[in-house]
């Protein structure tokens, strides 16, 4: 199964990424917050639902990361080792597999991590699952805003002339900043907050959430560097989250979902098999 977003709403996703802001959930009892439906929440854009942490509450990428890798840095030569191995992957399962990975448009991602879990994530199902997925997906992408407009770093594909594993998106992305990863931040997000929800499954969800962001690199629209600092970004903005009432409810909530269906299926969003597969597929060099 795949769905891909037409042009527009692509648009609207790289707005979420790289310039939104998101806006605090309005203050109610624990158990009203749990009760409530994404449907509820207010929209950033359409089919985004802002998250739980105001702009004012976000860790401050600007002042934590770095600057991206300096020319004839030993860190940008590593930047372009990593993007020669992931342009050895075009035509490969691992680049089809990019390709889905790119795609964060509900309710397509809300299959990212179900062959890891073993279980479906919907909203009729797994509503505060559901919820906590749709949610840190605003606050990861807007924890590197800052970041993000400051530097407007260059994507790889800019550089190199190679294809991207979405150039339907390409026009966009090359006003975008590159730097952090705002889809790592996103993945990542959602392997912590899974791993929190059922914790034995820490190592696979933490595996899958690394080879998301690694998806950037193979899909030739991020350097190493960018995806590290998108890892970095989301475990602040994670660490943020334990503190919001609306978060920890919704958590409480999804550990009682998934305690009675990880590992017991069914999964029929994705071709696991085929999945992976793809992932089995070394990306040489990458850190």
């Amino acid at each position: 199964m795949s769905f891909r977003p037409s042009r527009l709403a692509a648009a609207s996703l790289l707005l979420v990424l790289g310039a939104c802001a998101t806006t605090a959930a309005p203050p109610a009892a624990e158990s009203a917050a749990a009760a409530m439906p994404a449907a509820g929440m207010p929209e950033l854009r359409p089919g985004f639902i802002a998250g739980y942490l105001a702009t004012a509450e976000l860790p401050n990428s600007l002042a934590l990361v770095p600057a991206p890798p300096a020319a004839g840095s030993a860190a940008l030569e590593q930047d372009h080792a990593v993007m020669r191995a992931a342009l050895a992957l075009r035509g490969t399962p691992r680049f089809e597999q990019a390709r889905l990975d790119a795609d964060l448009h509900f309710p397509f991602a809300a299959g990212t991590f179900a062959c890891t879990l073993g279980t479906d994530i919907t909203e009729q199902d797994t509503p505060a699952t559901w919820r906590l997925l749709r949610r840190s997906l605003a606050d990861a992408a807007a924890s590197t805003r800052k970041a993000k407009k400051h530097y407007e770093r260059p994507r790889p594909f800019v550089e190199n002339a190679a294809p991207t594993c979405t150039p339907e998106d390409e026009e966009a992305l090359r006003t975008n900043g590159s730097y952090p990863s705002g889809h790592t931040a996103i993945g990542w997000m959602w392997a912590l907050v899974l791993s929190q929800a059922v914790p034995e499954r820490t190592t696979e969800l933490l595996a899958r959430g690394r080879n998301f962001g690694e998806s950037r690199l193979v899909c030739n629209v991020h350097w190493q560097s960018d995806v590290l600092q998108g890892r970095f970004m989301a475990a602040g903005t994670f660490a943020r989250l334990q503190s919001h009432p609306d978060f920890r409810a919704d958590m409480a909530a999804a550990i009682e979902e998934l305690a009675t269906r990880a590992g017991r299926g069914p999964v029929t969003q994705r071709d696991c098999a085929a999945e992976a597969a793809a992932l089995a597929q070394p990306l040489e060099g990458v850190l």
